[in-house]
């Protein structure tokens, strides 16, 4: 028999304890926004959430981080029939509750504390999502779907899904799913191949869905084309389709296959097969692109604030870890060199925080009626780039966190890759880093959203007295002020100018907001507190850099060549 050696040294693992209580960054950004009396209202939800996320919801999604508790697709029953069941973990249903219970859907429709609510219920999906297993997928097209049938207005709909997908009743909760993709187009919906026919006074739709995320949702809103509509997005009308009849039986449609995923491993996605299934149509029958707006505002927000959860996660592990793991004599907490790579990856968290948590007010302004018109224009424009910049930054804070850890963080047992696995995902959904690029520029044809946009940057910046603040804050506006400049002289130069330069127009006004707000906060710290970490961490991130433009056309040409293996003229 084989005896293990039990002798000698292991390594003590990192450990949560109270994910709020320890959220220094979290607590101080609220205690700046709210009122005193709705801070105080809403901090026991929040407390009970970090605890839960340290505590319960950690612990069953480690357990689902394992194949054994992957999604399995059973196509058919013992005796032949098509069934096409998915079965998903127990852990996986618990990690649910605990969302519709909490209410991380349903604060944000209940509205108990007006245009506050949207802060209340993303920072309860802030503390909720490192530790759910990717739940938050889904939830994140409940609310999605919420807002979408609220806004087309239609009641027979809203009644029959609205009051399920915002329940806190577990029995009763519903999640939605979102099936856009296809085969030929990816994140070109308008290239969509499934067909909606009018059949007897209702609509089947008939067609592949390449990858539809949360099979197992209850309903979906899925794009498809009416016969006889012309080509692209104008073409396309948006539908609502319940997956499942009464009985359980499948609504017309097949499960092809769940997909095998680099992460996001534990939460069942699809090919599907539409075969006549039955739908309802949301709104006019065209122009569905425009008309999923509502949704993709919603995903989006929900991905940015994704991507602040896994940062503070990885911040808060590495943290811990640094505490316990001691070489070369001392702790690695006590090593200058180590202490930089953890300040790194707090200025990324906080910067990702309080640019998402702005576009959080914004929304929640707009939903309570209260937004100004400056707001709403700067809003259109903040989505998409807060969408890609934290994404980008959430990627490259796992990765960071996962060498913190030297090779136990390359190892699957300790739970940690699954952070880099899963933040990847994040500048996939919802558009590609250079898709949203792109919806940022067709952002600015509308409303004078450029320049609502730098006055946001300008607001902050000027909220601030501290010299140093202040300095900081005249670095975003200047930042702001060259995008301005940058994008009217690559007009100037030539459509492909401005194409090739979007993904650094777009960071540069992400970083440059992030700037300002950073700046902002670290006054409140200041006043408030005395304290100069968030002055610190402001000067950090300026330091980076914050403006990455070019001249328009610099390395159009050589990056043309580079990319097509073409010769380069000296």
């Amino acid at each position: 028999m084989t005896t293990v050696d039990q002798t000698g040294f292991f390594q003590d693992p990192p450990r949560l304890r109270d994910e709020f209580a320890e959220d220094l960054a979290l607590r101080r950004y609220l205690e700046r926004v709210l009122p005193e009396d709705v801070l105080a209202e809403i901090e026991p939800s929040l407390a009970e959430m970090g605890r839960l996320a340290a505590g319960d919801l950690k612990t069953w999604s480690d357990a689902m981080d394992r194949r054994e508790h992957e999604p399995v697709l059973h196509p058919f029953d013992a005796w032949g029939n098509r069934v096409d069941e998915v079965e998903i973990s127990p852990y996986w249903k618990r990690i649910a509750e605990v969302a519709h219970t909490k209410g991380v859907i349903a604060t944000a429709y209940e509205r108990a504390h007006g245009e506050y609510s949207r802060v209340h219920q993303f920072a309860l999906a802030y503390l909720y999502n490192p530790s759910s297993a990717l739940f938050s997928c889904p939830l994140a097209m409940t609310d999605g779907a919420a807002r979408t049938l609220l806004a087309h207005g239609d009641r027979t709909l809203i009644d029959r899904a609205v009051p399920r997908l915002t329940s806190r009743d577990p029995d009763q909760a519903w999640t939605s799913g979102q099936w856009m993709t296809e085969r030929p187009g990816g994140s070109d919906v308008g290239l969509t191949e499934t067909v909606a026919q009018q059949v007897d006074g209702g609509w089947r739709l008939t067609g592949t869905k390449w990858f539809t995320s949360a099979v197992t949702a209850d309903m979906a809103l899925t794009l498809a084309r009416p016969e006889g509509n012309g080509p692209g997005g104008r073409g396309l009308g948006v539908y609502y389709v319940e997956v499942r009849d009464q009985d359980g039986r499948l609504n017309d449609l097949r499960v092809l296959r769940l997909k095998d995923k680099l992460g996001t491993r534990q939460m069942p996605t699809a090919e599907l097969a539409l075969e006549g299934t039955r739908a309802q149509l949301v709104g006019p029958p065209s122009d569905g692109t425009r008309n999923i707006a509502p949704m993709l505002t919603v995903t989006r927000l929900w991905n940015a604030v994704s991507a602040v959860g896994f940062l503070r996660r990885g911040l808060a592990l590495a943290r811990d870890y640094a505490e316990r793991r001691v070489a070369f004599g001392r702790s690695l907490a006590e090593q200058p060199l180590h202490q930089t790579t953890l300040a790194w990856l707090r200025v990324q968290h906080e910067a990702a925080l309080q640019l998402t948590f702005r576009a959080v007010e914004l929304l929640g302004r707009e939903e309570a009626g209260v937004i100004s018109e400056q707001e709403a224009r700067a809003l259109r424009l903040l989505l998409p780039v807060t969408k890609l910049l934290t994404a980008k930054q959430a990627v490259a804070g796992a990765s960071e966190a996962l060498e913190a850890f030297g090779g136990a963080g390359y190892i699957e047992d300790t739970h940690l890759p699954q952070l880099l696995r899963d933040a990847q995902v994040l500048s996939i959904w919802e558009g590609t880093t250079n898709v949203l690029s792109l919806d940022a520029l067709r952002a600015l044809a509308r409303d004078e959203a450029l320049s609502a946009y730098v006055a946001e940057v300008r607001r902050a910046a000027e909220a601030t007295t501290h010299t140093d603040a202040a300095a900081i804050g005249k670095l975003a506006v200047d930042a702001a002020d060259h995008a301005v400049d940058w994008i009217s002289r690559a007009i100037d130069h030539s459509p492909a100018a401005v194409e090739h330069g979007a993904r650094r127009f777009a960071l540069t006004l992400g970083r440059s907001l992030q700037a300002a707000l950073l700046a902002r906060q670290a006054q409140h710290d200041l006043d408030r507190h005395g304290d100069a970490r968030a002055l610190a961490v402001a000067q950090r991130f300026a330091a980076e850099g914050l403006d990455l433009l070019e001249s328009p056309g610099e390395r159009l040409r050589a990056d043309a060549a580079l990319a097509r293996e073409v010769p380069l003229e000296p």
